[in-house]
């Protein structure tokens, strides 16, 4: 079957489920913004941050000498070598990224299980080179929590994986778009990566500018995660 990518006939049964949860997930996140629920996941997310860092360091050569994740959802990945200007936007960008793979992922179970199975593989190998409790805690939280969703899925009639993926990519996605607004553009804090960033790239743009830039680009990979779900669903 050829995909529907002129969305011809929207919406089914399946695609009407996606956009309303994908709805109230966002309501309930905003809803609780402010409030200590909603910590685990953001501290997720700073972790899917560090953890892109990490990846673009190792594709272009470099070394990764430790990761930190803090309870006041800040983060910082210790790194040598690799190509600097590749691994500065990493950060916001793979997170944003990550949320759509997330988002994705959940339209199916077969995926969603695979997305399952990555994140916990992915925790498992931080675990090892973390260097705070709060990061090493944080691994061990959702290692827990995730496999017991997953027996929770496979023995009972709690069939919840996918939306646990789901909300976690939403998350993710919404709460990347919010870190960079609010460390980029907002207080142009200047040791950002856009900080740092605009010092190296030879282009006339400052922190806040590419902090724009990439906003704009994280709000992108939301919208597109829900149009190929749509697509996928269809």
């Amino acid at each position: 079957m050829n995909p529907n990518w002129e969305l011809k006939n929207c919406c089914n049964h399946d695609q009407v489920a996606f956009l309303v949860t994908i709805g109230v997930f966002t309501l309930v996140i905003l809803a609780l913004w402010r409030t200590i629920l909603l910590t685990p996941f953001k501290l997720i997310t700073v972790f899917l941050h560090e953890a892109s860092h990490a990846i673009a360091c190792k594709l272009t050569c470099g070394q990764v000498e430790g990761m930190q994740v803090h309870a006041n959802e800040g983060g910082v990945t210790h790194t040598r070598g690799g190509v600097y200007w590749l691994i500065l936007p990493a950060g916001y960008l793979g997170s944003s990224f990550w949320g759509m793979v997330l988002i994705l992922a959940s339209t199916n179970l077969l995926t969603a299980r695979i997305a399952a199975g990555c994140f916990i593989a992915a925790l498992v190998v931080v675990l090892f080179i973390a260097k705070n409790w709060t990061l090493r805690g944080l691994c061990i939280g959702f290692i827990i929590f995730i496999a017991v969703i997953w027996v929770l899925q496979e023995l009972t009639k709690v069939r919840i994986l996918r939306y646990v993926i789901l909300f976690i990519g939403v998350m993710n996605s919404l709460f990347s778009v919010y870190d960079i607004y609010d460390d980029l553009i907002s207080r142009r804090v200047n040791s950002s990566d856009a900080e740092k960033f605009a010092e190296l790239c030879p282009c006339p743009c400052n922190g806040v500018g590419w902090g724009v830039i990439w906003g704009m680009i994280s709000f992108i990979f939301l919208c597109g995660a829900m149009y190929l779900g749509l697509v996928i669903l269809s």
